[in-house]
């Protein structure tokens, strides 16, 4: 079994989901006594390359062109095809961000091949490959199994697996391998323009190790500085289920769920949340997930690993209040 990692970067920035994706190709090797190559595409990116070497790997190829310096469908899926046929790949996975949403249905038709988007798991049974991946904003879960030859082309949804158990090697640094392909300039249909940025108080909160989640339970804005401090006093952020957002409480960067951001934090504290399947799926694989909420059937409980059934308003202050004590002593 050979896996292909095609990894991503941006401005030779890692995307970190390309790290979770990388611990599932390991998962995955590993149950099938596999092998992982991984692909750094673009160009002036030699020094990602040999920070990816030292992760447990089978080689590293490196595919850099004038006409990769910036990110373009064209660009990269000729670029990425001609990478996979010379290395004869069983699985090419790649982790589900908008860069990749964009190209990699336009690179497994160049193959000739499907591919699944978006996955969340997978599993080897009675002979099967098959992958999980959600459906009806998820309300379900699929399993999907490919047909057909390899190479077989899956991407995985953020937070579907840790970055931070890919593992290192121990004292041993795989091969780089610079990799030639061939790009012409009229193959390049369009012009990448100045890179579009979000609002500058945009959040990354797939970084954040804690989040302080708020939800139609924290009743007014004016409450929501409570909740910042104690995210705050944490060492997190705050974020927010979606209908928090859809009023204007806090922005829609903040929003978690599946019109939001996928995170795992290590610990997710649902304030007043419900837990509506839409806001679940987005926060499900945090560590450690603890709610506190008056309802005690509220679904949000289903998925906490601990549970306060309580007024927020009174158990909130009083955390606030032992935490500062805490940080004063």
């Amino acid at each position: 079994m050979r896996i292909l990692l095609i990894t991503e970067q941006r401005d030779a920035k890692w995307n970190k989901v390309s790290f979770e994706t990388l611990a599932a190709a390991q998962q995955i090797a590993e149950k099938e006594q596999g092998t992982v190559s991984a692909v750094v595409i673009g160009k002036g990116v030699a020094a990602l390359a040999d920070d990816l070497a030292f992760y447990q790997l089978q080689e590293v190829l490196l595919v850099e062109h004038d006409l990769l310096t910036q990110y373009t469908p064209d660009g990269f899926s000729i670029g990425l095809k001609q990478v996979i046929e010379a290395a004869k790949p069983d699985f090419v996975l790649l982790p589900h961000t908008y860069q990749v949403r964009d190209y990699a249905p336009k690179l497994a038709a160049s193959l000739g091949k499907g591919m699944i988007g978006d996955c969340t798991g997978y599993r080897h049974e009675d002979g099967k490959h098959i992958f999980v991946r959600q459906m009806f904003q998820g309300r379900t879960a699929a399993d999907v199994v490919f047909t057909g030859d390899a190479p077989w082309i899956a991407s995985f949804q953020a937070g579907a697996f840790r970055a931070d158990l890919a593992a290192k090697n121990s004292g041993r640094k795989a091969p780089v391998k610079p990799i030639a392909v061939d790009l012409k300039a009229e193959q390049i249909r369009t012009k990448p323009l100045e890179l579009f940025r979000e609002a500058k108080q945009a959040v990354d909160l797939t970084q954040a190790p804690v989040l302080v989640s708020v939800g139609r339970g924290i009743k007014a804005p004016e409450n929501i500085p409570m909740a910042e401090r104690l995210a705050k006093l944490l060492g997190g952020e705050i974020s927010a289920s979606r209908p928090i957002c859809d009023e204007g409480w806090l922005p829609m960067d903040r929003q978690i769920g599946s019109s939001g951001q996928t995170v795992m934090p290590k610990l997710y504290l649902a304030l007043g949340i419900s837990g509506a399947i839409q806001h679940v799926v987005g926060m499900k694989g945090a560590r450690t997930i603890a709610a506190i909420n008056k309802d005690q059937n509220a679904p949000i409980f289903e998925v906490a690993d601990y549970g306060i059934v309580g007024d927020l308003f009174e158990i909130v202050p009083a955390m606030i209040e032992e935490l500062e004590k805490s940080s004063a002593g």
